[in-house]
């Protein structure tokens, strides 16, 4: 009986630590989850903290000393700013003497060998010395004062009063004008400071209300021109396009810009979605390069080219990871290097089209078959990715095909990039009335320069014609 008592005693003793043991075990098992998802968890912020303009879509602008420095190579080479040893100065030119406006000739009094005096008639045998300097004279406002009057008549003795059509309905006229809506709607001064500059560069005072006022008709008097320019971009074979938030009162809105070899024009709406973005475009003419944004699936896809500089930043932040992760993205880095030494030979003629598209026609598969196998790897935030590339499949080799459209979309994120900056410095517009006036005036500049045209020029132009009633200028005239 005292060895049964015992074995019980042993058996409860053994089933007890059995217990603990299988507690132990869950608490390890509970741990290990936990610290797994933890180690998760670390990665996912750092792979977020480690986000630049190299790895994601962030703008340049948002990227930290270290990376700015290490993107300019200044960081690792220590070299000083500006020309480095060796580099090809440059001169400013001189202006052809039909641009000159005052010449002052400069002739020696004495001969430096004898001290006899000299005549002042030119050597022959050798050109003068030329020296140009610049200086810009008093800016004196020019004030116009209408003086309507009345004239009693000497038969009827009725008093008439002089025609006010006459007169402007304007205090301020198209040159001051437009002058003042280039410094707010071009060079993003801000508007106290742009009453500044007027009063100080011109000594013309003026108020905030007055110049809000002006703007509205700037932004009114170069609307057919903005038509115009939208015609253009709607009519383009191959155009550009890209979005970025804007805020209007402090309200989320959408800033989007759409750009063609011949316009760019920018429009602020009120989301990023679908059936906003389709009610930019009158009909679905071209083909368009952007991102793989969802928002843009309204474009046949075989009408579309999805930009490779944004699968190369994706591709980077796979190449960053570790395990298959990084042996994934390393391979399709490769593939993307590739492609774009290919395309840098089409464009430096070292190879024509024909050329380039059989040199991409292995490529082609080769690339597809790694998204392939990164989508059946299963891999977090890696396999998604690849899949949603590999539903953009039909847009992405749009580039070697046609003519004219680029494997990039850095032309709209270039022209997009002054708004960007605006948008920084300020608090954006307060008003669906400063909404058009932001656009229009940024479509304007955008593309008069586009077409050689001088911004300030046109602007005046648009004012001139409003005032005086005749039809617009044109940005597409010779």
């Amino acid at each position: 009986m005292d060895a049964e008592r015992r074995i019980a005693a042993l058996e409860a003793e053994l089933a007890a630590k059995d217990a603990r043991i299988a507690e132990q075990d869950a608490r390890i098992a509970e741990l290990t989850a936990q610290v797994a998802a933890l180690m998760a968890q670390v990665a996912a912020l750092t792979e977020r903290l480690n986000r630049n303009s190299g790895n994601s879509s962030k703008p340049p602008s948002s990227d930290p000393p270290s990376v700015r420095a290490q993107r300019s190579g200044k960081g690792a080479s220590g070299g000083k700013r500006g020309g480095q040893p060796g580099h090809r100065g440059s001169q400013r030119a001189l202006l052809p003497p039909e641009q000159v406006d005052e010449f002052v000739h400069v002739f020696p009094p004495q001969c430096e060998n004898c001290w006899t005096e000299l005549p002042e008639s030119s050597d022959p045998a050798v050109q003068p010395q030329r020296v140009q300097t610049t200086e810009l004279p008093k800016v004196k406002p020019h004030t116009t004062e209408y003086c309507v009057h009345a004239v009693v008549c000497p038969c009827c003795k009725h008093r008439t009063w002089g025609p006010y059509d006459r007169v402007p309905t304007s205090l301020f006229g198209p040159r001051l004008s437009s002058v003042a809506a280039l410094l707010t709607g071009v060079y993003h001064v801000s508007r106290r400071t742009t009453v500044e500059l007027l009063r100080e560069l011109c000594g013309v005072q003026i108020s905030l209300g007055a110049l809000s006022a002006i703007e509205a008709r700037v932004s009114a008097a170069v609307a057919p021109a903005v038509d115009e320019a939208w015609q253009q971009v709607q009519d383009a074979e191959v155009k550009h396009t890209d979005g970025t938030s804007w805020f209007r009162a402090g309200l989320m809105c959408s800033l989007w810009t759409v750009a063609s070899a011949a316009a760019t024009v920018f429009k602020i709406v009120k989301d990023g979605k679908k059936e906003t973005l389709r009610g930019l475009f009158d009909r679905l003419v071209g083909i368009l390069v952007s991102d793989r944004a969802g928002a843009l699936g309204f474009w046949a896809m075989e009408q579309r080219q999805i930009c490779w500089a944004h699968l190369l930043r994706k591709f980077v932040s796979f190449a960053e990871r570790k395990e298959r992760a990084g042996e994934i993205g390393r391979e399709l880095l490769d593939y993307c290097r590739i492609l774009f030494d290919y395309w840098h030979d089409l464009k430096a003629g070292r190879v024509s089209r024909a050329g380039m598209r059989q040199l991409m026609a292995p490529l082609r598969p080769a690339v597809e078959m790694a998204l392939e196998r990164a989508v059946a790897a299963s891999i977090d935030e890696v396999s998604g990715s690849c899949a949603d590339i590999l539903e953009h499949r039909a847009a992405l080799w749009t580039f070697v095909e046609h003519e004219g459209v680029e494997p990039t979309n850095n032309h709209a994120e270039q022209q997009l990039r002054s708004f960007v900056l605006w948008r920084k410095r300020s608090y954006g517009t307060q008003s669906e009335r400063g909404d058009h006036f932001a656009a229009r005036l940024m479509t304007v500049a955008h593309t008069a320069r586009k077409r050689g045209k001088n911004v300030l020029s046109f602007l005046t132009e648009c004012c001139t014609a409003v005032r005086t009633g005749v039809p617009p200028p044109s940005l597409f005239a010779p």
